[in-house]
C-alpha cells in the first residue's frame, strides 16, 4: 500500500487495506517516518516499512535535488523488500511517497493498481499513467491519462455514515456548513467573518456550523459571540457526517476527500479550492462538480465577505436548485470504493 504524507492519501488506502485484511490478505504500507501513516497505519495494526523520500512539486532546488539523491536508493530498498515479502500487488494513491514502490512496481513487473481520486493526476500518477495494470478513477475525464481498457470508475473509499445521512426537511430551518479541513482555512474563516455583519442587517434566518482550526479558534468563538447570529464554532468537528446532516449547504475546499464526502451524503456545497494545491488539482476538482450543477465553484482570491453573503443568500432562498445540486453530488457516490479496489487487486495479483 503506497501513498502517505497526508491525511487525503493515507485514509483511503487503509480503507482498502482492511478490506483486504478481511478477505485474508497481508497488506503492508510503505511510508516516511514523519508522515501522518506513521502514526495512522500501526493504529490500524498494519505494517509500516519506512523509506527516506521527498517531494519533487513546489520545492526549492536543494529539497529536489536531495529527493532525486534518494529515489534511486528508496527505489533499490523497495525491490529487495517486495521481493522478500513476495509481494501479489501495488497499490498506490499516489503522493511523492508512491514514488519508489510504484517505480519498483514497474522494475519488477508487479501488478499495480493506482487510484486517482483527483479529476487531474498529481505528478506520479501522470508520469507512470500508460504503464498501471488498473487505474481506479473517481471522474470520468480522468480516464484520458491512462491506458484506454484500464479505467473504470469506483470512487473513493469513504465512511459508511456520509451515506447513510437522512434528507434534511427544509422546515428545520437553513443551516451551512463550513470547514476548511482540521486544520482550518484562513480564507475561508476571514470570508465568513466579514459576512456575519452582513447576515445580521439582511435579517437572513442561517445558522452557522464553523470548523476554525485550532490557530484561530479563541478569537472567532468571540468574535460570533457578539454577532448576534446563531451557530455554533468549533476548533474541530469529531463527527463530521453528525454535522454534515444538519447542513442545508456546505462550503469548503475542494480537495478529493472533501469532495468525496459531498458526494457520498448528496450535500449541495460552494466550493472554494485551495490555490496552491499540487498541479491545482482542487480547481479541476471543483470544476467537475460545478459543470455537474452539483456545486457552486468561488475562487479563493475572489471569496469576501460580500461574495459569502451574496452567494449563501441566493441559495438558501432557492430550495429547489439546493435540492437539485444535492441530487447531482450524489451521482458522483460510489458507496462500494474499497470493495471494489480490493477486488481489482484480487483479479491482477498472480
Amino acid at each position: 500500500m503506497a501513498g502517505g504524507g497526508t491525511g487525503g492519501h493515507v485514509i483511503p488506502a487503509l480503507a482498502v487495506a482492511l478490506e483486504l485484511r478481511r478477505r485474508g490478505h497481508q497488506p503492508f504500507f510503505v511510508g516516511t517516518e514523519r508522515g501522518v501513516e506513521a502514526r495512522l497505519v500501526p493504529a490500524a495494526g498494519f505494517p509500516l516499512e519506512l523509506i527516506r523520500i521527498g517531494g519533487l512539486k513546489r520545492v526549492g532546488p536543494v529539497q529536489r535535488l536531495v529527493t532525486l539523491g534518494l529515489l534511486p536508493v528508496s527505489t533499490l530498498r523497495m525491490v529487495a523488500l517486495m521481493r522478500r515479502r513476495r509481494t501479489a500487488a501495488v497499490f498506490s494513491m499516489g503522493g511523492y511517497v508512491a514514488g519508489p514502490p510504484v517505480i519498483a512496481a514497474l522494475t519488477t513487473r508487479t501488478p499495480l493498481v493506482v487510484m486517482e481520486p483527483n479529476a487531474v493526476p498529481g505528478f506520479t500518477n501522470r508520469r507512470i499513467g500508460r504503464f498501471v495494470t488498473r487505474a481506479l478513477l473517481s471522474f470520468p475525464e480522468t480516464s484520458r491519462y491512462f491506458r484506454a481498457g484500464r479505467t473504470e470508475l469506483t470512487g473513493l473509499p469513504v465512511r459508511e455514515e456520509f451515506f447513510a445521512l437522512p434528507r434534511k426537511a427544509a422546515e428545520t430551518g437553513f443551516t451551512i456548513l463550513i470547514t476548511g479541513g482540521s486544520q482550518g482555512s484562513r480564507t475561508l474563516n476571514r470570508a465568513v467573518r466579514e459576512s456575519w455583519p452582513l447576515f445580521r442587517r439582511s435579517g437572513s434566518p442561517v445558522r452557522f456550523i464553523l470548523q476554525t482550526g485550532k490557530a484561530e479558534f479563541e478569537a472567532i468563538r468571540a468574535e460570533f459571540a457578539g454577532s448576534g447570529l446563531v451557530g455554533e464554532v468549533r476548533p474541530y468537528i469529531a463527527d463530521m457526517p453528525a454535522a454534515f446532516a444538519a447542513a442545508d449547504l456546505v462550503a469548503c475546499r475542494a480537495g478529493a476527500g472533501a469532495v468525496a464526502e459531498l458526494a457520498a451524503a448528496g450535500k449541495a456545497s460552494v466550493l472554494v479550492p485551495f490555490p496552491y494545491a499540487a498541479d491545482d488539482h482542487q480547481l479541476h476538482n471543483a470544476e467537475a462538480f460545478e459543470r455537474a450543477g452539483a456545486a457552486k465553484l468561488v475562487l479563493d482570491r475572489d471569496l469576501t465577505g460580500v461574495t459569502f453573503h451574496e452567494t449563501v443568500t441566493a441559495l438558501a432562498d432557492d430550495r429547489p436548485r439546493l435540492d437539485r445540486m444535492g441530487e447531482a453530488a450524489r451521482r458522483f457516490a460510489h458507496p462500494d470504493a474499497a470493495k471494489r479496489a480490493a477486488e481489482v487487486l484480487e483479479e491482477a495479483a498472480p
